[in-house]
């Protein structure tokens, strides 16, 4: 297993940890999916301060998806050989 710190739209997160859709159109849940999929993903976990607040800021370039605000993430994933998306 490989593990990587990646900033992640924010838009995505309530997706990729709780499975909850809510809001998000069926384009962005292809994308994520797909990204999911092909990094084999295992667990997205947000970093956090020492009193468990996430940092969230604004990236030019998050690993999928237009500019927007992102946090930086744990991604544990199986594949030896992730592409940005």
């Amino acid at each position: 297993m490989n593990k990587t710190t990646e900033k992640m739209p924010t838009w995505s997160l309530c997706y990729l940890i709780n499975g909850d859709a809510t809001g998000l159109t069926d384009n962005e849940i292809l994308l994520i999916d797909r990204w999911m999929n092909d990094w084999q993903v295992q667990i997205v976990s947000p970093v956090t301060d020492e009193e468990g607040n996430a940092q969230p800021y604004f990236s030019r370039y998050p690993l999928f998806g237009l500019p927007a605000e992102v946090e930086d993430c744990d991604i544990l994933y199986l594949n030896d050989n992730p592409s940005k998306i």
